[in-house]
């Protein structure tokens, strides 16, 4: 019975981890189209941030060197900064109103 459990983990790991590298450029894809959508979304605020662009420049130098774990996370965390500069300036349009003297 143990020997079938070790057996069946073991193929689960072996298919998860096969299907996880087959997918990397896929994700890598993915993740930069959303943080390359989010980074003009926060461009049309006139408010981009030059991290954002620093860590879409290093997840496409990791992608070109074929690491997609640490490229997906760098365009995880450009969308992230660039979602951030876009909660910026909407907060912005209407908190210059609180320093307005009455």
């Amino acid at each position: 019975m143990r020997m079938r459990i070790f057996f069946a983990v073991t193929c689960w790991l072996f298919c998860a981890g096969a299907s996880q590298a087959a997918s990397g450029e896929a994700d890598f894809k993915t993740a930069l189209a959303t943080a390359e959508a989010a980074e003009q979304d926060a461009g049309a605020l006139k408010n981009q941030w030059i991290p954002t662009e620093q860590a879409l420049a290093a997840a496409k130098k990791a992608a070109a060197a074929g690491d997609f774990d640490a490229a997906v996370a760098q365009a995880k965390e450009a969308e992230a900064l660039a979602k951030a500069s876009i909660a910026q300036a909407k907060e912005q349009q209407t908190a210059w109103r609180a320093g307005v003297i009455r």
